[in-house]
């Protein structure tokens, strides 16, 4: 299977995906993200205890590959410590300014590495940092607090 067909078919079952799309019955940070280009619209919601992300979900609208990057993420940093979650964040963007990762850095991000040549296409990238971005800016906020 080439990568392209492996990209769209992670791309399409990710973003068809329901499982973390709905809203946490007791959320403590919950931030919405906005990408006026384009319209996608996102809000992520966390229920963060003790430095630990114990659940997220989100709900919105937007384009597939918004929506397959927010579930992908939330993948990613479920489970994790607050400061895991704030590396991925750091690694994924660096991947998408198309800064050099590591192998061990481009293993951290698991499925969300599949979305590394997005970074070719100008115009998509806003929408696979979306939730990326809003998961910085709900941190941010949580601290300001």
């Amino acid at each position: 299977m080439e990568l392209d067909s492996i990209y769209t078919e992670l791309i399409s079952e990710h973003s068809r995906s329901t499982e973390h799309k709905h809203h946490l019955e007791c959320p403590n940070m919950s931030l919405k993200g906005r990408n006026p280009s384009c319209g996608d619209e996102i809000t992520l919601e966390l229920q963060v205890e003790d430095g630990f992300i114990k659940d997220a979900s989100f709900v919105g609208i937007g384009c597939a590959i918004s929506q397959a990057s927010t579930s992908i993420m939330i993948d990613l940093i479920k489970g994790e410590s607050v400061a895991k979650a704030r590396h991925l964040a750091n690694l994924f963007l660096r991947m998408i300014k198309r800064e050099e990762l590591t192998e061990d850095e481009e293993e951290e991000l698991d499925e969300a590495f599949a979305l590394k040549n997005i970074s070719n296409m100008p115009a998509r990238v806003k929408c696979a940092v979306l939730s990326w971005h809003t998961l910085e800016e709900a941190f941010k906020e949580a601290e300001g607090k």
